[in-house]
């Protein structure tokens, strides 16, 4: 992954908690704020799937999940992607 730059201004304070985790288990204060964007991104990812579940929850009466279900679904989803990539 090729890296890039960005450059921070920090309140002292903040200058300051950022250093004492580089001394618990983080070796640059880079790969403190990397991880700390990694877990923004899950967390936000994981609310987005929560949002998607409920709506499917209250979308209607529910649809048995045959192996025929599975399989019709698998086939209707491959057709998108395969549509998609070939723009």
């Amino acid at each position: 992954m090729s890296m890039t730059s960005m450059n921070i201004s920090l309140p002292q304070e903040l200058k300051k908690y950022v250093e004492r985790q580089i001394k618990t288990g983080y070796s640059t204060p880079s790969e403190y704020v990397r991880e700390l964007i990694r877990g923004d991104q899950r967390r936000r990812a994981k609310e987005r799937l929560d949002l998607l579940l409920l709506e499917g929850l209250d979308s209607g009466e529910p649809l048995p999940a045959t192996p025929a279900f599975w399989a019709e679904l698998k086939r209707d989803a491959l057709a998108k992607l395969g549509k998609k990539t070939r723009r």
